[in-house]
């Protein structure tokens, strides 16, 4: 049977080291891994998938909470024939990380929290993110893709990789934008389930973050029982590709340790 997501799937499937599986944010796609797909996939397997309603996979309209996503996530990797593996997400791609957690914390080895926060939404958050979601489908991406972009990028970060984000924005379906919206409006509270966490986490956060500042990371990290925090300097909300050399050497060191026995 074919996956329902679309993905990109890069290294050798019986490399040694565990195989590393990235979840995007909103509203991108699996290609805002694309520097970390290239410098790990030479030594160890790297999954990057569309996440239901971006990029390439199918979109569904309505609401699709975090649980959903996860559900997907799980549903590839079962396709893939991945049992155990090391987990990583950004912002949104955070919250799923967390809540596969939830789901099935004996496949992960591992847990990669960038630019992410583990709390509920607030009441105003949530009608913010029900607004944001008839606007998109009203709309559409661009407006909205102009006015965030300095956020999701800081204002002096390389244009190649403005331009990047910005098409990966304007690029990502409406309905599924706005369908994810909604759901990550009624997503659970993570803080306690970080506190239950058993393998080495690494919580990463761009210096100039506004959309999850500084102490956001750390208070998961304090939380975490076995956690290393990276801040990024001279990045804001996507460190991965503002500043992909630290952020890939952050994420070599923690690999190596979570490579060893299980």
């Amino acid at each position: 049977m074919a996956p329902f997501l679309a993905y990109e799937d890069k290294g050798a499937k019986l490399s040694t080291p565990l195989p590393l599986v990235l979840i995007h944010g909103h509203p991108f796609d699996h290609t805002m891994w694309k520097p970390q797909v290239t410098a790990f996939s030479p030594t160890r397997r790297v999954i990057a998938p569309d996440l239901r309603g971006y990029g390439a996979s199918p979109v569904v309209d309505g609401v699709t909470p975090l649980s959903t996503f996860a559900e997907d996530i799980a549903a590839l990797l079962d396709e893939l024939h991945v049992e155990h593996f090391v987990l990583g997400g950004l912002s949104m791609g955070g919250q799923i990380v967390m809540e596969c957690y939830a789901q099935f914390p004996h496949r992960i080895r591992g847990l990669i929290l960038a630019d992410t926060f583990a709390s509920s939404e607030t009441p105003a958050g949530k009608k913010s993110r029900n607004e944001m979601a008839d606007r998109l489908l009203v709309e559409g991406m661009r407006g909205y893709a102009d006015e965030v972009l300095h956020k999701m990028v800081a204002p002096y970060a390389d244009p190649t990789v403005a331009a990047h984000v910005h098409g990966m924005m304007t690029a990502t379906p409406p309905p599924g934008a706005a369908a994810a919206l909604r759901g990550r409006a009624e997503r659970p509270d993570y803080r306690e389930l970080l506190t239950r966490v058993r393998v080495p986490s690494l919580v990463v956060v761009g210096e100039d973050d506004e959309y999850t500042p500084v102490p956001d990371a750390k208070s998961m990290a304090e939380a975490l029982p076995d956690a290393t925090l990276q801040v990024i300097p001279r990045a804001a909300h996507m460190p991965n590709l503002e500043r992909p050399g630290e952020f890939n050497e952050a994420l070599a060191r923690f690999l190596g340790q979570v490579d060893g026995p299980a």
